[in-house]
């Protein structure tokens, strides 16, 4: 903190000057000495030996040069990195400072009681609490200072590396022993990364010292973010070497000394954020270079040390991991890889087994089930692996799974339809038989693919809050296409267990369109199947009969359904915040009819879930009731819409989750499986019939008024015909 940094620079300077005094010698070495071997007046045998020897010297002289203006660039970045490490120190102790900290030149942080004004002093005296919280302030205060001193020290270890090798003569065969260093380099990150490197494959060897592994962790908490010393670290380990290397840190921290785990997972992240700084620029050679060398490395098979299931994966258990699986377990320790890089894995991977690129499609297929599995840490399927890490970063995803305008990206029809998902290879063998079986899927199949989906569709990360409605055409054409295809599968109204809270968040989200498809009196949306641009909105319809096998399938979780049914219900409740208080208005007319429709929609799906024999009815209806009630302090709010723009909060309806409502449903789900009971499934004409009451009162109607009478016959039938509509697309005996 006190030292006089500018004597870095001042050194520097005359690191320079050595190497012009250098050059100087260099040129008259060649005139007066290396000449004469070159000339024509000398010739023979002991010209040729003579020339030899000054070669090495001339190439000495400059090496020489290059030596000193490496140490010169040394000393200038060692002095860019203290002046910016001591001025985080010096802006935190300073913060601290201001907060009301006492910091001694040791870095030993104390609450300032000396500025507190007697009433002050005597409440902190008598009041535990804030003494307490002071204490806890001042440590908070420490750690950060001790944080930014550390970063410091960091540094510093880092430049005495640098200065430790640059100096060391790295061509054994010049011609000298110990002379100077022709391919000395001027950035102190690229020597760490080249000591990393050896400390790499000592890990790796197993002869790693507690040093090696102390000065790892430093070297990768002070550089990972530092492109230089990333890439030239991943480009001296290779892509193998890489996988190698994070394969040796998973088994000693998952399968060695327990104790000492979160240091190798320190290391992990370390090496996963130097990943992600190495490949931010694709169209550099290195990301070039080393996507190449990983899609060789990316299909090999490494050994690994975890377990899966009741079978070892690894050595003596003929069973091992691919370069992908190791990759994308690395990838999960780290964030802010670029887009491309995502794609561009995603894609690799996927070359890999899909069988009509050439790849194997049980190419990641291993024994065991690794879902769950102490975090389910080790990725055994990279490609839901990537497209997990893809979900934070919505616009890639968006990109990744986007059919196109022209429909050319298939990347979400091959995940939604073609895909071979069973990743557990189920063969074993019985005494001497091997017992043959169909492979299956593991518990967390999907997982990834079902975050990229959401995020795809949406334009948010999935667990974030904003406002649902609101896409480009881009987030439509994917929502659109997962609908068709999932139908075209058969697989919409069963749909996989992992997507079907995801697809129940990308229903919510496009709650304006879906309000439209199931009103049924929209000829934007009457039976259409496609993408459009509304003045600047994206708009997005499918079939009728599409959407509601969508819904069904969703309705399997019975909460995931609620939440969609509670998102229509919030956005039908705007649409009428907005109606004109006109009973003669087509408008309001129209907005009781299609949102009788919708909800009709909805009892349709909840009547064939409740006549499911493979459920409990009465648990499903209590749990799909839970979705509602348990949310009703929550606001769900909608991007402005041209039909339905609520004025502020306080005038919206009110809300109408009522105890009654859930013991209607509660009574529907008692009946008996017939088709004729599945007709009295009204509980959602009943909450409109509500929604009409409470508006009405708050444009000061009563709610017995013919005026109020007359709103609530026009939804009777448009219920009826949504319910039965549905029932009729998910019964063939309906």
């Amino acid at each position: 903190m006190t030292t006089d940094l500018s004597t870095l620079t001042s050194a520097a300077e005359k690191w320079e000057a050595m190497a012009g005094e250098f050059k100087k010698l260099e040129d008259q070495y060649k005139k007066d000495v290396h000449g004469i071997s070159m000339g024509p007046s000398w010739t023979g045998l002991s010209a040729q030996a003579a020339s030899l020897r000054f070669d090495v010297t001339l190439k000495e002289y400059q090496a020489a040069q290059k030596e000193a203006k490496a140490v010169a660039s040394l000393l200038r970045d060692a002095h860019t990195q203290f002046v910016e490490a001591r001025g985080k120190v010096r802006t935190q102790r300073d913060a601290a400072v201001k907060d009301g900290m006492r910091v001694s030149e040791q870095g030993v942080v104390q609450f300032d009681t000396s500025r507190l004004e007697r009433g002050e002093y005597s409440a902190y005296v008598h009041d535990r609490d804030y003494q307490e919280s002071a204490r806890q302030k001042a440590a908070e205060w420490a750690q950060r200072i001790e944080q930014a001193v550390k970063a410091a020290g960091d540094c510093d270890d880092g430049v005495k590396i640098a200065l430790d090798a640059v100096v060391v003569d790295s061509d054994l065969m010049d011609g000298t022993a110990g002379g100077f260093n022709a391919s000395a380099q001027g950035d102190v990150e690229k020597y760490e990364a080249q000591h990393l490197k050896d400390i790499a494959t000592r890990i790796n060897s197993g002869d790693a010292s507690e040093a090696d592994l102390r000065e790892a962790r430093r070297s990768l908490r002070d550089n990972s973010g530092d492109k230089a010393f990333s890439q030239t670290l991943l480009s001296g380990l290779g892509a193998s070497g890489t996988l190698t290397f994070t394969n040796k840190l998973s088994d000693l921290a998952h399968s060695g000394d327990k104790g000492r785990r979160q240091e190798y997972l320190d290391l992990q992240k370390g090496l996963a954020t130097t990943l992600a700084t190495a490949t931010k620029d694709p169209k550099s050679a290195f990301y070039t270079q080393f996507r190449e060398d990983l899609k060789k490395a990316g299909v090999k098979q490494y050994d690994l040390d975890v377990t899966g299931g009741k079978v070892d994966l690894g050595r003596g258990h003929g069973q091992e991991a691919r370069g992908y699986q190791s990759l994308v377990t690395l990838m999960q320790h780290g964030d802010g890889y670029s887009g491309q890089f995502l794609k561009d894995m995603a894609d690799d991977i996927r070359t890999a087994e899909d069988g009509k690129r050439g790849g194997d499609p049980d190419i990641w297929d291993l024994s065991g089930d690794f879902s769950g599995k102490e975090d389910g840490w080790f990725a055994n399927d990279p490609l839901d692996g990537v497209l997990g890490i893809m979900a934070d970063d919505p616009g890639t995803a968006t990109e990744y799974l986007d059919p196109g305008p022209d429909n050319k990206n298939d990347n979400l029809a091959y995940l939604l339809d073609r895909r071979d998902w069973n990743g557990v290879d189920t063969e074993r063998t019985s005494g001497k038989v091997e017992v043959v079986a169909p492979d299956a899927a593991d518990q967390d199949n999907r997982t990834g693919f079902g975050a990229a989906l959401e995020a795809a569709a949406t334009g948010h990360v999935p667990g974030s809050t904003y406002d649902l409605g609101g896409h480009d055409m881009a987030q439509a054409r994917v929502m659109n296409e997962s609908i068709g295809v999932l139908n075209a599968a058969g697989e919409a109204d069963k749909l996989p267990a992992n997507l079907r809270a995801p697809m129940a968040h990308m229903l919510m989200d496009y709650t304006p369109d879906t309000h439209q498809i199931l009103g049924m009196d929209n000829n934007k949306y009457n039976g259409v199947d496609r993408v459009w641009n509304d003045d600047g909105q994206a708009r997005m319809a499918v079939p009728k009969e599409e959407l509601v096998k969508i819904m069904r399938g969703v309705a399997n979780d019975p909460e995931a359904f609620g939440q969609v049914y509670r998102a229509e219900k919030q956005y039908s409740q705007d649409l009428f915040a907005a109606m004109p208080d006109d009973a003669k208005s087509l408008a309001t007319q129209n907005r009781i009819m299609e949102t009788s429709a919708s909800l009709g929609a909805y009892d349709g799906v909840r009547a064939d879930v409740v006549f499911d024999k493979r459920f409990d009815n009465i648990q499903w209806a209590n749990d799909f009731n839970h979705a509602l009630t348990g949310s009703s302090g929550a606001v769900l709010n909608f991007t402005p819409e041209k039909m339905a723009v609520p004025g502020d909060l306080a005038n919206r309806v009110l809300d109408f989750y009522s105890y009654e409502a859930t013991k209607d449903r509660i009574a529907e789900a008692s009946t008996e499986a017939t088709a004729e009971n599945s007709k009295q499934f009204n509980a959602g004409q009943r909450e409109v019939d509500a929604m009409v009451v409470e508006w009405a009162k708050s444009n000061g109607h009563e709610e017995d008024s013919d005026f109020t009478r007359n709103l609530m016959g026009h939804g009777q039938v448009h219920h009826e015909r949504g319910r039965d509509g549905a029932l009729r697309h998910l019964r063939s005996d309906y």
